[in-house]
């Protein structure tokens, strides 16, 4: 088996928050290195995926096991002015998709949040989740 491909992760973390916030209500998502006017939406996820460190699990030969880490931080942003809520139940959604469970091949790690963010964008009330995941690849 070859080193894991970070595109298939990536894909497989943004797949799942796309799909979940297309509906009921439609939510946009922003990715990495994606334009977006702010400005144009009251309400919106930011989905930043981020690989860390990564491991050897075994020593001394060519083959074996490497574990990649990573992190998926979700900023929700909401008008500001009208309380937390919007804020929770969008994070709920979030919680439900990655809490504690394996997709593809990523395992993901109890989530942290829904954090209240001090400083925001003017207008904005932001929270935050950040859910930590790990991977193995086989050399």
């Amino acid at each position: 088996m070859a080193a894991v491909d970070l595109n298939t992760v990536r894909a497989t973390i943004e797949a799942r928050v796309a799909t979940e916030l297309a509906s009921s209500p439609a939510i946009p998502v922003v990715f990495h290195n994606m334009s977006f006017d702010s400005s144009a939406v009251t309400t919106f996820v930011q989905c930043l995926t981020t690989f860390g460190e990564s491991n050897y699990l075994t020593l001394g030969n060519a083959s074996g096991q490497n574990r990649v880490n990573g992190i998926v931080v979700f900023n929700i942003f909401t008008p500001q002015g009208i309380g937390s809520g919007d804020n929770y139940t969008i994070g709920k959604r979030l919680r439900d998709l990655y809490n504690r469970i394996t997709v593809s091949d990523v395992i993901f790690d109890a989530v942290v949040g829904p954090e209240i963010l001090a400083v925001a964008p003017e207008g904005k009330f932001v929270c935050q989740l950040r859910i930590t995941f790990e991977t193995f690849e086989a050399l």
